[in-house]
């Protein structure tokens, strides 16, 4: 039987103290989501972030996991296609897969600044996993 790794407590206590860091370092209030590999929540931080941001943190999160991808990558697709936007999806950048030993654990999703900088906080979360 084949099996395949999941992300432990650990891990996402990990990852969530790196992207904190991250975001302080940029100086900014962000939503921190943490996500499974089907997308379901397991941490969820709103750093003095507007309200806004849980609902769009946990969206990337949830596409990141699902696509196995970005959440960025679906904004290019939903222009040439826009039958996508039929999918319970956020398709704004900040939504990182969090991948060990070559599978997708889960994804990350970040809310609060601009989409290039949401995403560098959701990179220093996946660093932080594989070291």
């Amino acid at each position: 039987m084949r099996q395949k790794p999941c992300l432990s407590h650990d891990d996402v206590r990990k990852v969530a103290d790196a992207c904190r860091r991250e975001a302080a370092a940029l100086g900014l209030a962000v939503t921190i989501a943490i996500a499974d590999d089907g997308g379901h929540l397991l941490y969820l931080e709103r750093i003095e972030a507007r309200v806004s941001t849980v609902a769009v943190a946990i969206g990337k999160a949830r596409t990141s996991a699902l696509m196995r991808g970005p959440s960025g990558n679906l904004e290019a697709r939903i222009a040439s296609t826009p039958a996508l936007l039929a999918l319970d999806a956020m398709p704004l950048q900040g939504g990182v897969p969090l991948v060990y030993a070559g599978e997708c654990v889960g994804a990350i999703g970040i809310s609060g600044g601009t989409g290039a900088q949401d995403e560098q906080i959701a990179a220093a979360g996946c660093l932080a996993l594989s070291a």
